[in-house]
């Protein structure tokens, strides 16, 4: 059933669609050298919440405990004491009648060993474990640690086997804080184990899409009347206005400017039409957009569709509807009235598809891409449709004006080309969003914004006449707009070139993957001190560095723990590995030293990435409240933003006390950093009341 829906949504958006994958647990190891021959094996686990892992010492007549197994052993290395764990958690379970230890979100194991072999070059470790929610299945998970052939003080190993990890920011997981904080837990619901609180609805809120619906709206009308310049659709214009101009001519001018509004009343029903279906799938799941803008086969899919476009606006081959379907619809539109009116709308949309579909399919993905849902979408496909209207309407009650029109010729194609280069640009950006949530590394920020310099450079050159393509009409000059354009693409192009070496770029901020995911995180030549810094102790256990060396967790109940313990209020960042505007306000206000040092020493951050496409244990996968499974730990963040506080927007802040209670009203998307930091201060001060 769930493919089938993603088929549908791929028919509609024309383009793409997206989903995700699962998985319970997600691993990281690592491996320090203690000295000479000693070592620590170090692995992590990040949890999905409502699922949890079982420790070694849980009661007997319970669940399952933990076991590890150290493999070939003998005559290789000794093991040094047990295999230490982070703190667990201690609940009554009712159905065994039992105290049960349990991790929840992360856990840490360690093992020390002391190599006998000198020859040894790995070690291997064989992990059996249960982790439940509603019900309990068992996992088996084998680490390959690598032995370092030089002494180093620390070093990452990657897991090999079935414990691959995708999509893990790097660990920076301390050794030397080992917590000690006990945190009281609630009796568990059987259902879930997300924090049991009270969902707070908040009042007049304002919300991103809210905000940003007369830009979407411009945005794509201005999409939809550029459109309008295409070889596809310019040349129908005069076609067209002619048809009702006639019929003014023929002594019914009332009927023939009535009829004009008709057709452009037609074209923009068509295209709201078209995002009608997503309303039905949203209904069915309130997080579908955000599954449709992750799944990284979909952006897959967006990327290759792209491409195809892209190499046909640059003049290699031609792409048109069937001609079947079009004189069909053409001979409908032969009828006389309003059924006739709309079949030649519907004719202009299937004749000019070659050059709309691609702009068509920008503004669908886009807006899939965000998480305003389909009303945000629905509003996208009005602009575009009212864009693509407007000149054959405005024409067709003002034909004096028809006398202004620049007449056919070589530009059509030019613009055509231009836009080729700008849809084979926003390819890489849905390629960029595939990579990031899969952690292949293979579209790093450096390389991204290498290919971006490539084809703007490329554009430039085009634009300036040193480029010729096919179709292209002969060039003698360059015209004042062309240049201007060229001029304009040129600096773009520059702009570009410092981000090679780790300038922000903050004009296209949120579109080329996180600094973070990059060669040089820091920029070239920049010493990370981070990594010092958790050799010295100070990272809290459980804890990792996010943007801007911010220290973060990601796992809800260690992070309220530890707020507690340094009695500090809690700010939840619900965010996502391909949220655009999550990028722009941690590249943009997050970055700015008045936020930068309240989020560092004031607050305790939980980041929550709904795109989390770790698998959550199988015993902790659930049936929500709409009857869909969550699976993984993106699912269940995201359906606990949506059970709690009724929001599924990227990015979205709580700021929350102790008792898990709002200390103001939340906000998304803010980037004037005046009212994020007033915002920040008005939750802290009312902590501190």
């Amino acid at each position: 059933m769930k493919k089938i829906l993603y088929i549908l949504l791929a028919f509609f958006a024309v383009h793409s669609l997206t989903a995700q994958i699962l998985d319970p647990a997600k691993w990281k190891t690592k491996i320090v050298q203690k000295s000479d021959t000693e070592f620590e094996l170090i692995m992590d686990a990040v949890i999905e919440k409502e699922w949890h892992i079982y420790s070694q010492y849980t009661p007997e007549d319970g669940p399952l405990p933990m076991e590890f197994s150290y493999k070939d052993a003998k005559g290789n290395y000794n093991l040094i004491g047990k295999t230490i764990e982070s703190p667990y958690k201690k609940t009554f379970n009712e159905t065994f009648g039992v105290d049960e230890y349990y991790f929840a979100n992360t856990a840490q194991f360690k093992q020390v060993v002391k190599v006998t072999n000198k020859n040894l070059k790995e070690i291997k470790v064989d992990v059996f474990y249960q982790i439940c929610k509603e019900q309990c299945i068992q996992q088996d998970k084998s680490f390959t640690f690598k032995i370092p052939a030089i002494k180093i003080a620390e070093k990452e190993v990657t897991a090999t086997g079935n414990s691959t990890v995708e999509g893990v920011a790097p660990n920076t997981t301390s050794d030397s804080l080992n917590s000690t904080m006990v945190q009281k837990v609630e009796t568990i619901n059987k259902s879930s184990e997300t924090p049991s609180v009270e969902i707070t609805t908040v009042e007049n809120e304002k919300k991103p899409e809210e905000i940003n619906l007369w830009f979407l709206f411009f945005g794509t009308l201005l999409a939809g009347i550029l459109v309008t310049f295409t070889p596809c659709v310019f040349p129908m214009i005069p076609m067209t206005v002619s048809f009702f101009l006639k019929q003014s001519a023929a002594g019914d001018k009332k009927k023939g400017r009535i009829n004009a509004l008709m057709y452009g009343f037609f074209i923009v029903l068509i295209y709201v039409l078209i995002s009608l279906p997503f309303h039905i799938f949203q209904s069915l799941s309130p997080d579908i957009f955000y599954e449709i803008s992750t799944n990284p086969y979909l952006n897959i899919f967006f990327f290759t569709i792209f491409i195809v476009f892209a190499i046909s606006f640059l003049g290699a081959f031609e792409i048109t509807m069937p001609s079947s379907l079009a004189n069909k619809v053409d001979n409908a539109s032969n009828k006389g009235g309003f059924a006739g009116i709309f079949f030649m709308a519907l004719t202009l949309i299937i004749v000019s598809f070659s050059c709309t579909g691609p702009a068509l399919g920008a503004v669908i993905g886009g807006v899939l891409s965000t998480d305003g849902g389909a009303t945000l979408l629905t509003i996208a496909m009005f602009g575009f449709g009212v864009g693509l209207a407007f000149p054959f309407v405005a024409f067709a009650l003002f034909p004096s004006m028809m006398g202004n029109l620049p007449k056919s010729g070589g530009w059509l194609n030019t613009v055509k080309v231009v836009f080729g280069f700008i849809e084979l640009g926003l390819a890489f950006k849905f390629l960029s969003m595939a990579d990031l949530v899969m952690d292949w590394h293979l579209l790093e920020r450096e390389t991204f914004i290498a290919v971006w310099i490539a084809i703007f450079g490329g554009l430039a050159l085009y634009l300036f006449g040193k480029i010729t393509l096919p179709h292209d009409s002969p060039l003698t000059h360059i015209s004042v707009g062309r240049l201007l354009l060229g001029l304009l693409t040129l600096t773009f192009t520059i702009y570009l070139i410092p981000g090679l070496w780790g300038a922000p770029l903050n004009i296209i901020s949120g579109f080329p993957p996180p600094m973070s995911y990059s060669e040089s995180p820091e920029g070239v030549g920049f010493k990370n001190t981070a990594v010092a810094t958790v050799a010295t102790g100070s990272l809290p256990e459980h804890a990792q560095y996010g943007p801007h060396n911010i220290i973060a967790f990601h796992n809800y109940d260690e992070g309220l723990a530890y707020a507690k313990k340094v009695n500090k209020p809690v700010m939840i960042d619900f965010t996502g590995v391909t949220c655009v505007n999550c990028r722009r306000m941690e590249e943009k206000v997050w970055s700015k030293p008045e936020i930068l040092s309240i989020l560092k020493e004031e607050v305790i951050m939980i980041s929550l990435y709904v795109d989390d496409r770790t698998p959550l244990p199988k015993d902790e996968v659930f049936i929500n409240a709409n009857g869909k499974e969550i699976n993984t730990y993106g699912k269940k963040w995201s359906d606990f933003a949506i059970t709690k506080y009724k929001a599924n927007i990227q990015p979205y802040y709580i700021l929350m006390g102790h008792n898990e209670e709002n200390l103001n009203k939340p906000v998304g998307y803010t980037p004037e950093v005046s009212e994020y930091k007033a915002w920040l201060e008005e939750g802290i001060a009312n902590f501190k009341r």
